[in-house]
């Protein structure tokens, strides 16, 4: 180490400062939005077009907002304020740091992790990685383009008035739709734990034709059962002055209708004992009334 660095730990150390080499710690800035013009001068040797710059923007954006919830997070993962010094320029900036834990087997080497790497300072070995990478991320951007604008093509369309009955793939949809949107863990242990039983090892496309290929109408109308029991409403909504409360208390009287009515039964024995009480008091307290005009 030269002896200037050392004489300015030590400066930094003397002060109440507790010094760390790079390799030491980890280190999370407060990252920098990206703009067209950055990514123009960072790819000024690449023949991009403009559909390809603004695929990089994009690209970049994504990664300043996952830099940015990290680094707004950071303190909830264990790291504290810091500061990262550089030696030769005196140059700092503040930042959150928390130290690595090394066991006897870490490699005490530091270097640039390669997704923070800019192209040129690249190996060529790592440009082709880097390359392959932006490639499989430009398809992910394509592919979510694509599909919001069939979709947007779609409720644009007459579709919903559709009067044909639904489809099994229609029916496929809607199924994974609910249990993906409205199942939550414990009804997803409790009731569908055989839903995408065997699908562990598949892709999400392989998952869906898994799925459409053992499809039972029996599992359509389970989860339609259990979306009818999840979405009622409590608290100042009953079966009498709520729709979808009203809806469903009809709808389960030709399953349950002997036990509806034991909890029915229970409640109005309860009513009527109350009511006869009041009853009674208000006939006292009219008694009284009638006592003080006479």
């Amino acid at each position: 180490m030269k002896k200037k660095n050392q004489l300015v730990i030590s400066h930094l150390e003397n002060n109440g400062l507790k010094v760390y080499l790079l390799d030491d710690v980890e280190i999370i800035e407060c990252p920098t939005e990206p703009t067209m013009d950055a990514i123009k001068v960072e790819y000024q040797h690449y023949d991009y077009s403009e559909d390809e710059l603004k695929a990089e923007l994009d690209e970049a954006i994504q990664s300043y907002k996952d830099d940015l919830e990290m680094y707004n997070s950071a303190k909830d993962n264990g790291f504290v304020n810091g500061i990262v010094f550089n030696p030769e320029t005196y140059q700092h900036k503040n930042a959150f740091v928390k130290v690595i834990e090394k066991t006897e087997k870490d490699s005490t080497e530091y270097s640039t992790p390669l997704v923070n790497k800019k192209m040129a300072d690249c190996t060529p070995q790592e440009q082709i990685i880097k390359i392959n990478e932006r490639e499989i991320r430009k398809k992910q951007i394509e592919n979510n383009k694509q599909f919001e604008e069939v979709v947007q093509m779609i409720r644009e369309t007459d579709y919903i008035n559709t009067k044909k009955a639904l489809s099994v793939d229609e029916m496929v949809a809607f199924s994974i739709s609910l249990f993906e949107n409205n199942v939550d863990y414990v009804g997803r242990q409790k009731h569908f734990s055989k839903f995408l039983v065997g699908t562990s090892k598949m892709t999400d496309v392989e998952v869906v034709e898994h799925f459409k290929k053992n499809f039972k109408k029996d599992v359509f109308h389970k989860l339609i059962r259990y979306l009818l029991t999840k979405q009622v409403h409590f608290g100042e909504s009953n079966h009498v002055n709520n729709l979808t409360n009203i809806s469903f208390y009809n709808a389960i009287q030709g399953y349950f209708k002997s036990k509806i009515a034991a909890i029915e039964k229970e409640y109005a024995e309860k009513r009527d004992k109350r009511e006869a009480r009041l009853k009674e008091r208000i006939a006292v307290l009219e008694k009284k009334i009638q006592e003080l005009n006479d």
